[in-house]
């Protein structure tokens, strides 16, 4: 579908009407904590819920039980064997551009900081990575499977805020839409998919057009999870383009929430890194993986790894060569990029599973079998925005 400033317009008006309505329902019983405390002990699909859930929950967990009947489960293990073939080049993009994506939005970045997570960047991380990690597991909608209750809790989680932000006046609607509004979800799906495979092919990565349009199939199927409309999202990559141009157009720009929150991420992931000598790496990918301008306006400092970091698509495309020509190279480097992705995010979580929670209060101030085939090498598509 073909997108404009007024039918972007239209979509700020709208949020999520299901979990609104039970977040709204929680609250005005009393029944949060209760919430929060029993669905502790819920987090696969299958398990009991327990006694003395809100019957207002219980209704929802059924109502969001199963994924969409359109999903082509096809295209979605397509879409697993290429996170499995370039999971540690994705945690990269999600954590170096996608995160930084949403700081230069200033009303997300503002959003964002208007959580208790501001001081504790780490969970935010670590929620992500866990997230995205559940849903590409072999059997993320079956039995025992942490996706589809993540995605549930998730859900409510939006709603939360919203139904915070609108109710201590803490929002200007008028400015900004509905806190985390139909435009923004589906901006923030654009960041986890188009933006990544934008990403993919900076860094030089090899990808296949079928295993980036099931790549952005996936987060398709999240996004339909979460609420977004599926009348308005893109439909393919192409869409993808059109929509993330647009949007990035009307909203991007400098903001003291999002370099403070960029500030945290680069502190984050320099204490991960082991030593001192590497800290300015983290910098230098931020500043590759999303231009100078952007990087500026997020206060990214400038290091002496800027031009080192450039390096990268040529070293990427020997061990790319390495993988084509050689199965157990293949499995080798895939198995050494599953070991980095679970390093990145134990140091992220302290070896704790995440647990997805409805924020009881805000802060007071705001401050297929086989492989994908490799032929048919994916480019981005044009930019569609001047």
């Amino acid at each position: 579908m073909p997108y404009t400033q007024s039918s972007l317009d239209a979509l700020r008006e709208s949020g999520d009407k299901l979990a609104d309505s039970v977040v709204a329902t929680l609250f005005a019983r009393g029944e949060v904590g209760k919430f929060n405390t029993l669905m502790r002990y819920v987090s696969t699909v299958g398990a009991p819920l327990p006694d003395g859930l809100p019957e207002v929950a219980r209704e929802y967990l059924r109502a969001t039980s199963a994924p969409p009947s359109w999903v082509d489960w096809t295209e979605m293990e397509r879409a697993r064997l290429f996170f499995t073939d370039n999971n540690v080049h994705i945690s990269t993009a999600l954590s170096f551009a996608s995160m930084p994506a949403c700081y230069v939005v200033p009303h997300v970045a503002r959003l964002l900081s208007a959580t208790h997570g501001l001081n504790y960047p780490s969970k935010r991380m670590a929620e992500t990575g866990q997230f995205t990690v559940y849903l590409m597991q072999p059997d993320a909608f079956e039995a025992g499977s942490r996706f589809l209750p993540a995605a549930q809790k998730v859900r409510l989680l939006h709603a939360a805020i919203r139904h915070h932000l609108t109710r201590e006046n803490h929002w200007d609607t008028a400015a900004h839409g509905v806190p985390i509004c139909q435009e923004d979800m589906i901006g923030g799906q654009m960041f986890f998919s188009m933006l990544v495979l934008d990403c993919l092919h900076r860094l030089g990565i090899h990808m296949s057009a079928e295993g980036a349009e099931a790549y952005f199939y996936a987060w398709r199927v999240v996004g339909a999870l979460l609420g977004v409309d599926q009348d308005a999202v893109p439909k393919n990559v192409s869409e993808g383009r059109e929509f993330l141009d647009l949007y990035m157009v009307r909203h991007m720009g400098p903001s003291a929430e999002g370099a403070h929150l960029t500030r945290q991420l680069i502190d984050l992931y320099e204490e991960v890194v082991p030593g001192t000598l590497f800290d300015p790496v983290v910098s230098a990918l931020i500043r590759y993986l999303i231009g100078d301008t952007c990087a500026d306006w997020l206060q990214v400092p400038r290091t002496s790894w800027d031009r080192l970091v450039k390096a990268a698509p040529a070293l990427l495309g020997v061990l790319e060569g390495i993988e084509d020509r050689s199965p157990l190279g293949a499995w080798a480097l895939d198995r050494l990029g599953h070991l980095t992705t679970l390093f990145e995010l134990s140091s992220l979580t302290r070896g704790r599973v995440m647990h997805y929670a409805i924020p009881e209060q805000l802060r007071k101030d705001f401050g297929v079998p086989g492989g994908v085939p490799r032929t048919q090498r994916w480019t981005p598509p044009a930019p569609t925005v001047a």
